[in-house]
């Protein structure tokens, strides 16, 4: 990483971890950036879709949940090896003024696999459904951008991993859409109505 880059980065990480925090934060972002704070979003996700998509359901619930299997594999047994980026918590320099909030962890820290995975479930299901809902672009970009973020402000990702993983699991997500879409033809969306063709 060109020395440039890696310095702005190092800025960002301190503006973000230091100059932001607050008592309000401190409390939230362990919370956000917790998987399983985020159960009671998934399971009104798989019964809206039974709900709303009824027999193209399963086939949207799973591959939404292998898009986000899928970045979590390439991104944490794949990509992290190649670069072996410290976390700024195990980063001789950084480490020294993190605050670390949460467990540092013991893998690499680019790119973000948190950020992966988010943004390749919100991004399989905006190229899924933004015909129908626009709004959904806004929501599903700030629910996996809040997580991101979180990771940046806990401490133990740099912004260059989570903006790199976001743009790995935008990619991802649009492939697993696009995957959809071949297994299912006959689900079009016009206008914003969808429909089944039999």
């Amino acid at each position: 990483m060109p020395d440039q880059l890696l310095q702005l980065d190092r800025h960002l990480f301190y503006f973000i971890n230091h100059d932001l925090a607050n008592p309000f934060f401190d409390w939230i972002m362990p919370w956000i950036r917790t998987p399983k704070s985020w159960i009671p979003l998934y399971l009104f996700i798989i019964g809206f879709c039974i709900w709303k998509f009824k027999k193209h359901a399963i086939l949207i619930i799973i591959l939404m949940a292998l898009s986000a299997g899928f970045a979590d594999f390439t991104s944490a047994s794949m990509i992290k090896p190649i670069f072996k980026r410290m976390r700024p918590c195990r980063d001789p320099v950084v480490s020294k003024t993190d605050i670390e909030r949460v467990d540092c962890g013991p893998a690499y820290s680019f790119p973000s696999t948190h950020a992966t995975d988010h943004f390749a479930m919100a991004y399989f299901m905006i190229f899924l459904f933004y015909k129908r809902w626009r709004w959904i672009l806004l929501w599903a970009t700030l629910w996996a951008g809040t997580i991101s973020f979180a990771q940046v402000y806990v401490g133990v990702h740099y912004p260059i991993d989570v903006t790199c993983g976001a743009i790995y699991g935008i990619f991802v997500g649009w492939l697993f859409a696009l995957l959809f879409k071949k297994l299912q033809p006959g689900f079009v969306q016009i206008g914003s109505v969808p429909i089944a063709r039999s």
